[in-house]
């Protein structure tokens, strides 16, 4: 067997109502002055109440920054360390979607650290220490509670991304009532996401690995079992802790196992177009699907048996073409827009996107079929 390396979160604690027991989990890590980092349409909610009373209960200050925005840009991440730094902060919580948690890996490591954000884009290149970090994710999609990686966008629409293992948090807690409230649309776009980080994790070309390959086949089966009752019945608990688990096995995976061309072809739209980070990886997923099928027959066969008993005894050709079946038919029965003409993107803007897509390099060569610029126009437009 190839030599490997796997890295994850050191603890990882899945329980309903977990949240409310934050405040002896940040007590039992020594904080004092925790800075906790969301968005304001989940305070508003009240999503956040419990976990900053449990705190508080608990004797532990909390400051809250509630300004995060989507795809994060660079202006927002800067002004969250300005902060920490001003409340002298020995600890950081991110609550929210991966917005707030990519925000709140950079905080703890800048906060502590002498580096600006620009000095740390690339891997390997941030410098510890950092704060002590907790992540606490709201959506089953992005798996950034056990990733070490946070995307920034740039003021020219680029993104790009911090990846070190001084991201990964010292705690993730997995607490499946912290969802329940959220709508079909963003249940269906961050449980799809979660879906292709499985996929692409298990047909990476770099750094492929048994652990990952057994997480995202596990997390692909309890994400294509469950995405459908998360997505109609909302208040489903156990649905919804199930799509918790199954993301996080993906982001255990992809973290080893990176993802590839659907990731590289998503980021332009959501950096010229703002489009959310799993929608735009819904957009484009067929199509890259169709795409690699001819290279990844063998590990597309395994990941349709994975999800669709009836193909246990098919041969690889129809198992691989049953999963890029059933994959297509799943998203076209989510409640978004199926095509990047109802998601508001111009005909026009194809080849520009192309061009920005082939950009990211560093996701593509992970592709399991070699990816060209024209390649990539064909991908867009048999998207739009």
């Amino acid at each position: 067997m190839s030599a490997f390396v796997f890295e994850t979160a050191p603890k990882i604690v899945c329980e309903q109502g977990a949240a409310l027991k934050l405040g002896e989990i940040a007590r039992g890590m020594g904080l004092q002055q925790v800075f906790l980092v969301t968005d304001d349409g989940l305070v508003k909610a009240g999503v956040t109440d419990g976990a900053v009373s449990a705190l508080r209960q608990a004797g532990v200050a909390v400051h809250v920054f509630s300004e995060v925005l989507a795809d994060p840009p660079e202006a927002s991440v800067e002004s969250a360390v300005a902060r920490a730094r001003s409340v002298q902060a020995d600890g950081v919580i991110g609550l929210g979607g991966g917005s707030s948690m990519d925000t709140a890996k950079l905080v703890a490591l800048l906060a502590c650290t002498p580096q600006h954000l620009t000095e740390v884009y690339g891997v390997g290149l941030a410098r510890g220490p950092r704060l002590p970090l907790i992540q606490i994710p709201t959506t089953a999609g992005t798996g950034s509670e056990v990733t070490p990686i946070s995307i920034v966008t740039t003021p020219s629409h680029e993104k790009k991304g911090v990846v070190s293992p001084l991201l990964y948090p010292d705690v993730a807690v997995l607490d499946s009532l912290l969802t329940l409230g959220l709508p079909p649309a963003i249940t269906a776009m961050t449980g799809v996401d979660a879906m292709v980080h499985a996929i692409e994790a298990f047909t990476s070309r770099h750094k492929k690995n048994p652990v990952s390959d057994a997480l995202a086949l596990q997390a692909l089966q309890l994400l294509y079992q469950h995405i459908r009752t998360a997505v109609n019945d909302g208040r489903h608990a156990d649905a919804r802790e199930r799509m918790l688990q199954g993301s996080l096995m993906a982001g255990m995976a992809f973290a080893n196992a990176p993802v590839a061309a659907v990731h590289a072809l998503a980021y332009p739209l959501g950096g010229h177009y703002h489009l959310p980070h799993g929608l735009s990886n819904s957009l484009v997923l067929a199509a890259v699907l169709r795409f690699n099928l001819p290279t990844a027959q063998s590990a597309y066969a395994q990941l349709g048996r994975a999800i669709l008993p009836e193909l246990h005894q098919s041969d690889d050709s129809t198992a691989a073409k049953g999963f890029v079946k059933a994959m297509s038919d799943l998203v076209a029965a989510m409640p978004y827009p199926q095509s990047l003409r109802e998601a508001g993107i111009r005909q026009e803007d194809l080849p520009m996107l192309a061009r920005d897509a082939m950009n990211v390099q560093r996701l593509l060569v992970n592709n399991p079929r070699d990816v060209t610029l024209d390649d990539a126009l064909a991908i867009y437009q048999a998207s739009f």
